[in-house]
């Protein structure tokens, strides 16, 4: 069995005219049009400019907090001796 052919997307595509009316169509299709833009610009507003979520720490104050971690943990293992 074959994937979609070009007829079967031309039954779909008449099908949708049948079902919605001509008149209809333009304003569904811009209508999902708007709502795809509205929703990439959220997704946009939740990561920030680097792509990284919107708060997240950045490289330089992750390194610092990963060497702060480092310099507690060789201080505690210091004391445990």
């Amino acid at each position: 069995m074959e994937a979609l052919t070009p007829w079967h997307l031309v039954l779909i595509l008449l099908g949708f005219i049948l079902i919605f009316g001509y008149k209809k169509l333009p304003d569904a299709a811009r209508s999902l049009g708007r709502s795809m833009r509205i929703f990439k610009t959220e997704m946009g507003a939740l990561n920030g400019p680097d792509g990284a979520p919107a708060g997240a720490p950045s490289a330089a104050e992750l390194e610092a907090q990963a060497r702060q971690a480092e310099a507690e943990a060789a201080e505690l293992r210091a004391r445990a001796r």
